[in-house]
């Protein structure tokens, strides 16, 4: 697999470190030639004097940007696999115009996501964070809560995880709608406009991948568009919503709250004005951190890269 000195397989970014304790890894490694550094590169400079001689390369975090300039100057790649569903951080453009398999893991994080963006909603619909720190206050708090069997909940994507929400909705009595940019694969449910779907639902749970066709998605029109009183759920990506008009709508209260597991910054800065928003509930971005999830991700990043060795790449991500 190497020529000319080149290193084979990188792994770039393992931190916090999860390849490297993984079961997975020590059968790969045994295997094959890996370099793994558990420190983040610090930046285009320091990604691409860690993998600008690799063959492949085994990405772990989003904050590594592999993007049109450190693309052109890795001359040896020829396969990256990402860890995650989510390709944000690579241009797939200039991936594919030079000639570079990109492959992800996909439903894997189906179940634990799905499941997330359920707790999510039941914490905001009944308080849930902010009831318990007034009863640890000595408070007996009463009312201003929200029965969500008999509402209608609408799931705005019907990949692995949107379909895996639908169900749970069902699941606890509410009805659901469903807008999806592959209206042929509708696995069962009402579809309806996104204008439809955004005025009638009690909650809005967005299950999109993030493009430049879903950038700023859910904008400040649409976002008028929902139903006065309604909540908003986002473990898909922060950009996907424009951040400055939905805490517009939650300040003001024409949305009643939101759970969110992803941002347009990550972390989430120190202050931010969501933190100071008793109707909004956060997780950083670990929706599809479950054990279960992790090395089932894991593993199939590596046997990704097993497939793309053997000659057969399995999973690939091309530009929308």
């Amino acid at each position: 697999m190497t020529s000319g000195g080149a290193k084979a397989i990188v792994i770039p970014d393992d931190h916090p470190a999860v390849m490297g304790p993984s079961p997975a890894f020590a059968d790969f490694s045994s295997r094959h030639t890996v370099i793994r550094f558990d420190t983040l590169p610090g930046g285009e400079a320091g990604l691409l004097e860690r993998i600008s001689d690799a063959e492949v390369v085994v990405n772990i975090r989003s904050s590594s940007k592999f993007t049109q300039s450190v693309l052109e100057q890795c001359r040896h790649l020829k396969h990256l696999s990402i860890w995650g569903t989510g390709t944000d951080n690579v241009d797939l453009s200039a991936a594919s115009r030079l000639g570079i398999t990109v492959t992800n893991t996909p439903n894997v994080s189906a179940v634990s996501i799905a499941e997330h963006s359920l707790s999510l909603m039941l914490a905001v619909a009944r308080r849930t964070v902010v009831v318990d720190r007034q009863t640890r206050q000595g408070l007996w708090p009463r009312g201003k809560m929200k029965q969500l069997a008999g509402k209608t909940l609408g799931v705005i994507g019907l990949g692995a995880i949107g379909s895996r929400m639908a169900r749970l909705g069902e699941g606890i009595g509410m009805r659901v709608v469903a807008w999806t940019m592959h209206p042929e694969s509708k696995q069962g449910f009402e579809l309806v406009s996104l204008e439809e779907l955004l005025a009638q639902s009690d909650v809005v749970s967005i299950h999109l991948r993030l493009s430049e066709a879903t950038r700023g998605f859910l904008n400040r029109e649409r976002l008028a568009g929902m139903k006065p009183g309604a909540i908003l759920i986002n473990t898909a990506r922060g950009p996907i919503v424009e951040e400055a008009a939905l805490l517009e709508a939650l300040r003001e209260g024409t949305l009643a709250g939101a759970g969110l597991d992803v941002f347009d910054t990550e972390p989430l800065p120190a202050g931010h004005e969501f933190t100071k928003l008793d109707q909004v509930v956060l997780s950083p971005h670990n929706a599809g951190v479950t054990p279960e999830a992790l090395e089932a991700g894991l593993s199939l990043a590596l046997a990704n890269v097993e497939s793309f060795l053997a000659g057969h790449p399995a999973n690939c991500v091309v530009p929308l």
